[in-house]
């Protein structure tokens, strides 16, 4: 089974392709290629600020500090900029696999070398 590590593709046969981003994606034509943009679903790390807890509320008051200075660290957060819901993000899956699908389907009946492979179709 194919594998995916550090920008490269590892396939079963000792193939490996190098890439420069770290996803690949399937398109409605069939082409595969690299997905460059997480820019729908994905996780980015992010500074988040701390909730000052109690403790950390009476040592402020106790040093005369600034309650409203939160303390910062990075961590990883979800980014859904399109506020897709649960149901949303499993459709956009099941679409991306049955193109993956459609994929194998025609590569079982046509072989690799035909354009046929190709939703021609959608190239236009």
């Amino acid at each position: 089974m194919a594998d995916f590590k550090r920008r490269t593709l590892k396939l079963s046969t000792g193939k490996q392709i190098k890439l420069f981003g770290n996803s690949i994606a399937i398109g409605k034509s069939l082409a595969i290629g690299e997905g460059y943009a997480p820019n729908i679903f994905s996780c980015i790390e992010q500074e988040a600020e701390d909730k000052p807890t109690v403790e950390k509320a009476k040592e402020a008051q106790e040093n005369k500090q600034d309650k409203t200075n939160a303390e910062k660290k990075k961590g990883p957060t979800v980014s859904n900029p399109h506020h897709l819901t649960e149901a949303e993000i499993v459709e956009l899956a099941d679409y991306n696999i049955r193109l993956w699908m459609d994929l194998k389907d025609n590569i079982r009946e046509y072989g690799v070398t035909s354009p046929k492979i190709f939703n021609l179709d959608s190239l236009l």
